[in-house]
């Protein structure tokens, strides 16, 4: 039996004040399990990327209830909900988010220095490795290509070994080849860790890799089916 990772309970999101308001995310069950690889699509505008802000810790819900590996996000304070953050959810954005003066190495190695983490430098150069920038430490993020600048944030995001990773149109800033290279990294990290990987995205090729695809529109989840059971009825229809 898969244990269950992330379980969201009747959320329900608001953003916004008074006539501005837009009622984002309406009354959302969702559960997700150990090892999945799970794709939500939807129309832009559906609060797909709420809904993945949420999963993160990084946007709050009005009502409702969100648990991550067993921790009640929507009863943690502020401080508390950033630890179990940084010790539990990686997140990966279609922007890279590096810091220009830092190298390679620094932009990995600083955020787990900071979390008094053991070794930064050494888990940072590890996990560049792992991702195929071993030769590109010491480089700084205006030396690298667009798709360099993504594996540097992926090893970022895997650097505390989180159980979670998060990725929001993470090949949305790409050309096609380079975009497929970094889904393969995702996608190769993700089996080789064992970690729940949940990624947003317009792309419907980088979906259908997932185990399982969530359907979002106008703030509901309107369809929720493993890849393998959708192409099997697209086959027999």
């Amino acid at each position: 039996m898969i244990k269950t990772i992330i379980e969201l309970k009747k959320a329900d999101l608001t953003l916004g004040n008074a006539a501005a308001s837009v009622h984002v995310l309406k009354n959302i069950d969702l559960t997700i399990g150990k090892g999945e690889a799970v794709g939500i699509v939807g129309p832009s505008g559906s609060g797909k990327s709420t809904l993945l802000m949420v999963l993160a810790g990084l946007e709050r819900l009005d009502t409702g209830e969100i648990h991550v590996n067993g921790a009640p996000l929507h009863n943690l304070g502020e401080d508390a909900l950033a630890d179990f953050r940084g010790k539990n959810i990686g997140i990966v954005f279609q922007s890279f988010h590096l810091i220009a003066n830092m190298t390679a190495l620094e932009n990995v190695a600083i955020p787990l220095e900071l979390a008094n983490v053991r070794s930064p430098f050494d888990i940072a150069r590890r996990e560049l490795q792992a991702v195929g920038l071993g030769e590109r430490l010491g480089h700084y993020p205006g030396q690298l290509s667009g798709g360099e600048q993504q594996r540097v944030a992926i090893a970022r995001a895997l650097a505390p070994s989180p159980a979670v990773l998060i990725a929001d149109e993470p090949t949305g800033n790409l050309d096609t080849e380079t975009g497929r290279q970094i889904a393969d990294l995702l996608f190769a990290q993700q089996a080789e860790r064992g970690m729940t990987l949940v990624l947003v995205t317009h792309d419907l090729a980088l979906a259908s890799r997932c185990s399982r695809q969530v359907r979002v529109a106008s703030g509901r989840i309107v369809a929720d089916a493993a890849v393998t059971e959708r192409r099997s009825e697209v086959v027999t229809a």
